[in-house]
């Protein structure tokens, strides 16, 4: 053991982004659980390359007593990760990013009563998609409710053409990290508008405080438009925040 330079990770502030993985030269951080890890205090150099690529200030460096750097240990570990990438190219289908906009631009259709399909984006669900992704940048954004598309037969129509869209359910999942993610897609796309679509049931309503902190967050000035619906279909308000 000795006295050296090492990085320290806040667990709290890290969203898994993983782009602290990426800058790192000798793959000593790894996502696990959802959160970026340490693996082993050998393939740390201390450098902190990781630092400025850390959207949360989630890393920093400190002193403390670790073993040392293993150079030759490092670059090993490096050559088995291009080695399982190498080995293993299978990619979720489900969570492939598409850009749908240019095909979603010809809505005709041989049977006339069939409605054509407004979505513009794949995925949607705001646990798989990424803040960089394409369909982002400039876009008109919906963060809608899960039920809301199913309670409003209009909803392609009236809501979701031309809007980029990510889903979310305020009850059931992880608000804290639907706060950090919505931020992240903030800072890194200038939005033209942002509009919330829930439902009318209470706990539904969680879904503005998600775009409120996201937005305090992201230090983005913005204001956004909170839609009501009702558990009939129905559009009970609409009003800018």
């Amino acid at each position: 053991m000795s006295l050296r330079s090492i990085i320290q990770i806040d667990e709290e502030r890290c969203n898994g982004c993983g782009k602290c993985t990426n800058a790192c030269a000798e793959g000593a951080i790894s996502i696990i659980n959802g959160k970026a890890k340490l693996i082993s205090e050998t393939y740390c150099d201390g450098l902190g390359a990781c630092l400025g690529h850390c959207p949360q200030n989630a890393i920093k460096i400190e002193q403390r007593q670790v073993l040392p750097f293993d150079e030759k240990a490092a670059k090993k570990h490096i050559q088995e990760i291009k080695k399982q990438k190498q080995q293993s190219s299978f990619v979720c289908p489900g969570m492939m990013q598409a850009d749908l906009r240019d095909k979603n631009k010809d809505t005709s259709n041989t049977m006339s009563d069939i409605q054509p399909s407004r979505l513009s984006n794949w995925p949607v669900q705001l646990k798989l998609v990424s803040p960089n992704a394409s369909y982002f940048q400039n876009a008109d954004l919906l963060l809608a409710a899960d039920c809301v598309a199913f309670a409003m037969g209009d909803f392609h129509a009236r809501f979701l053409k031309g809007h980029s869209i990510i889903i979310g359910c305020p009850k059931l999942d992880d608000s804290q990290f639907y706060i950090e993610k919505l931020a992240d897609i903030l800072r890194s796309n200038k939005l033209k508008s942002l509009s919330v679509l829930h439902m009318e049931v209470p706990c539904c309503h969680g879904l503005i405080r998600i775009a409120k902190q996201a937005l305090l967050n992201s230090g983005i000035k913005m204001t956004f438009e909170d839609v009501t619906i009702g558990i009939n279909g129905g559009v009970i308000s609409i009003e800018q925040i």
